[in-house]
This record gives C-alpha cells, sequence and structure tokens, in this order.
C-alpha cells in the first residue's frame, strides 16, 4: 500500500472516531465534551515529533495545539485551524446513524462529515506525515483542534486568542470551509477561498402590550399581533445590495455566460434575478453574500391560555455586510419597524462585524499552485462567508485567515450547502485524500 494511501486510510479512521465521539455542542457550557476528541488527536499525533499542548477553559472543553517549529523566525508562519465539535442531530431524520460514523459506498456519515471534522482530521493526518517524515518548515506551522466553534467560541478560538495569544499567533490561518470544485465554461474547476464573513448581530426585540383577559379580545393591546405584524415586516423588507469586491472578483472569475453573470453584478437587476432563479441553494447564497439579511428565529409569549400576552420576545439573527456597525443595524431595524419602533425595545446579544482578510498575499499565490497540481487549469476564487467561522477572531491578532480544503465532484454545490447544519452529512474518502494531500503540498510549497 501506498503512502497515499495510508494517509487516507488514516484520516478515513480518525474522521470516524471523531464523528463516533459525539461531541454535540448545544451552547450550553456543559456541552461539547470536546475533551474526547482532544484526547484521540493527542494519541494520533504522539511520538510524532510535533510540540503538543492542551488548553481547558472550562470542563471538559479541550483544544489541542500542535506545533512543528520553524528554523527562521523572520519566515512566515502557518496555523491549520479545525474544530472538533458539531451541532445537534435527530436521528429519524437521518438514512444512517448520524453519529456511526459509518463508511458506506466509498463515503463516510455522521454529524460534522463536512462541517467539519473531515477538515480537522486530515489537518492532523497532514501535520503527523510532515512531522514524521523530518519535515522542517522555515516559518511555524501549527495545527489547532478546538473546541466550541459552534457557539460563538466562548471556550474555544476566541478564549486561545484573549487568553493564549502568544501561543497561537502566526502570520496566516486556514480554516473552513471552500475548496469545492464549481466547472467554469472552459471546463476547468473554480475553487472558492474564504476571505471573509458577514458580521453576526443577534438581538431580542421585546415588544411590550397590556395584559388583559382573553375572553374579551376586542380593541386589546395584545403584544402577540403587534409582534406578528413586526415578523411580516421583517419578512418584507429588502435591503439594499452591495456589490463588494469578493463577490464582484467571485462572479468574474467563474467565467459564466453574460445572462448569468451580469445580473449577478447589477445592483439594480440582482434582487429579481435571485428570487427567480431556479437554483435555490444559489440563489440564496447570492442573495445573502450581497446583503445584510435580517431572520426571526425564535418567539417567546404569553403566559396562559386566558391572558392576553403583555411582552413578546423575539430572537432575530441579522448578518451584516462588511462596513457595518452597530448603529448601521440598529438604523436598518427602525426602518423596518416603522411606526412601530417606538413599541420595540431593542437588545443585543451579539455584536461582530463582518471581517476580511486581503486577498492577494503570498498565502494565496501559493494555494493556486497547489491546488493547480490536484485540478490543472483550475483557479481559486475569493467569497465571502455568509456563516460565522473562528477567523473572524484569528483575525484580530493580525493572522490573514482564510477558509479552504479540497474537494472532490462527487458532492455537487448544492448538496455541499445543504449538509452544514443539515441531514445525512457525509463525505467521501476521495475528498478527503485531496485535503490531506493538499495540506501537505501547501506546507511544503509555503513554508519552505
Amino acid at each position: 500500500m501506498s503512502d497515499e494511501s495510508n494517509r487516507t486510510g488514516e484520516a478515513t479512521d480518525l474522521l470516524q472516531h471523531l464523528i463516533r465521539n459525539a461531541c454535540v455542542n448545544d451552547g450550553t457550557a456543559a456541552s461539547g465534551h470536546e475533551d474526547r476528541s482532544a484526547s484521540i488527536i493527542h494519541s494520533y499525533l504522539e511520538g510524532s515529533g510535533v510540540d503538543l499542548q492542551t488548553y481547558e477553559p472550562a470542563p471538559g472543553r479541550t483544544s489541542l495545539v500542535a506545533k512543528l517549529a520553524g528554523s527562521d523566525p523572520t519566515a512566515p508562519s502557518l496555523t491549520l485551524l479545525g474544530h472538533t465539535d458539531v451541532v445537534p442531530a435527530n436521528a429519524d431524520d437521518w438514512t444512517h446513524d448520524p453519529f456511526g460514523g459509518e463508511l458506506i459506498d466509498g463515503s463516510v456519515w455522521g454529524r460534522g462529515a463536512i462541517d467539519m471534522l473531515n477538515l480537522t482530521a486530515t489537518m492532523a493526518t497532514s501535520m503527523r506525515h510532515l512531522a514524521a517524515s523530518g519535515f522542517r518548515p522555515l516559518g511555524d506551522l501549527h495545527y489547532i483542534a478546538v473546541a466550541d466553534e459552534e457557539a460563538l467560541s466562548t471556550f474555544g478560538t476566541r478564549w486561545l486568542c484573549d487568553t493564549a495569544a502568544e501561543d497561537i499567533r502566526t502570520d496566516y490561518v486556514i480554516t473552513e470551509s471552500g475548496g469545492f470544485p464549481m466547472d467554469g465554461m472552459d471546463g476547468a474547476a473554480r475553487l472558492p477561498v474564504l476571505v471573509g464573513e458577514k458580521g453576526v448581530y443577534w438581538c431580542v426585540l421585546t415588544i411590550k402590550g397590556t395584559p388583559g383577559h382573553a375572553s374579551q379580545p376586542l380593541r386589546t393591546d395584545n403584544a402577540l399581533v403587534t409582534a406578528a405584524e413586526v415578523i411580516r415586516r421583517i419578512d418584507a423588507y429588502r435591503p439594499t445590495p452591495d456589490l463588494h469586491e469578493a463577490w464582484t472578483r467571485f462572479i468574474s472569475g467563474l467565467g459564466l455566460p453574460a445572462e448569468l453573470a451580469e445580473p449577478f453584478l447589477d445592483p439594480a437587476q440582482i434582487d429579481d434575478f435571485c428570487d427567480n432563479l431556479p437554483l435555490l441553494g444559489l440563489a440564496r447564497q447570492a442573495h445573502a453574500c450581497t446583503h445584510t439579511t435580517i431572520a426571526p428565529t425564535v418567539l417567546r409569549a404569553g403566559t396562559k391560555t386566558n391572558v392576553i400576552p403583555d411582552r413578546v420576545e423575539l430572537e432575530l439573527d441579522i448578518r451584516s455586510l462588511p462596513g457595518w456597525d452597530t448603529g448601521e443595524v440598529r438604523a436598518m431595524l427602525a426602518d423596518v419597524l416603522g411606526d412601530l419602533v417606538d413599541h420595540v425595545e431593542i437588545a443585543f446579544l451579539a455584536e461582530e462585524p463582518a471581517t476580511l482578510s486581503p486577498i492577494d498575499t503570498p498565502l494565496w499565490d501559493a494555494l493556486q499552485r497547489v491546488t493547480e497540481g490536484f485540478y490543472p487549469g483550475g483557479r481559486i476564487l475569493p467569497y465571502l462567508s455568509v456563516g460565522a467561522t473562528d477567523a473572524r477572531y484569528t483575525r484580530t491578532l493580525g493572522s490573514v485567515s482564510y477558509g479552504f480544503g479540497l474537494h472532490s465532484r462527487a458532492i455537487s454545490f448544492e448538496e455541499y450547502g445543504a449538509m452544514f447544519h443539515g441531514i445525512d452529512e457525509h463525505v467521501d474518502v476521495e475528498s478527503l485524500r485531496l485535503s490531506t494531500e493538499m495540506w501537505i503540498g501547501l506546507a511544503r510549497d509555503f513554508l519552505t
């Protein structure tokens, strides 16, 4: 069996173990239990020649940092950053056990197979084999398996950046996701690299009314009825599009026919185009990449069936484009609420502006060179993540931070996106091979 086959087998086996550990993060401090996976990865890397350190800011919330020291302190340094926690899964919805880690018809099934235990496993595999082979980089190479990414990183990357910055800081960082091939008109692959992500402004709207007996509803000040109108206005709101650089370079680089590219690049056309685009997954992505969005997600109302509600709490998930701050988000909400604005109190649960890394960097060039070795003629393209990753914290340390991996064509763009926090997550073994070998190639290209 070849060295490459051995590495693929190890990455597959490690991924299966990580899935079976069921490090489910429900947002509470007592969930996650990432110490299970940190322990397995520690055992896997031990003895390979890397320095290992663990951090546990709360019981069971363990992150692992592995380092391969460089020989030149002036050379660029690189971190491969993966998380070990996953979101909950309802087994009744799945074709296979979401925590079984089964290998079926060439794919590993389970929660986290795409988000992002696949990359966490392949990063660890590449780190072990680089170290064991005697590879000695010019700049430091770090691998971090971090806890709590799925719940704002209170016990994960955010904690590490606040508490152990000097232990983890590198010039460059790669985390999830990107790297799924999209064929251009010339037949060559186009692979997105996440260069930034939208801001997170989670908030609670408190809508107040007047209590009363529900047997006499005429002309009552029912907070739930007012909340229903608030929700209707949010759903009807149409924010202004903003076609930022990452979006325009992405669309231009795809080489789409003019009838597709033109509406994606025209602020006057993009809204109607997304509303009528048959490819729903692409329409949602395009809209989210070019607009600050508001989604009502949680509603709490009422105390008893026969009491008119006097208080409703409505939670919103707001994702902002680059350049927005809390003041601009508040102004948008005031615009949405209109004449109801004085009846609503706004309290923010999270206020994190969008973050961006520069596109034209030495790491970008290295990713392009290495990717071409796997997809001849392929091109990497910048992309703005509409979700949140740990890159928003590593950027605060001054690290140029991208999201990437390398995937086969076995999983389509639509399927890839649908599996994040969805059902029937799975990843093909060929994608595990590609990512593992890409990390090794990147380290040898960029750090020597």
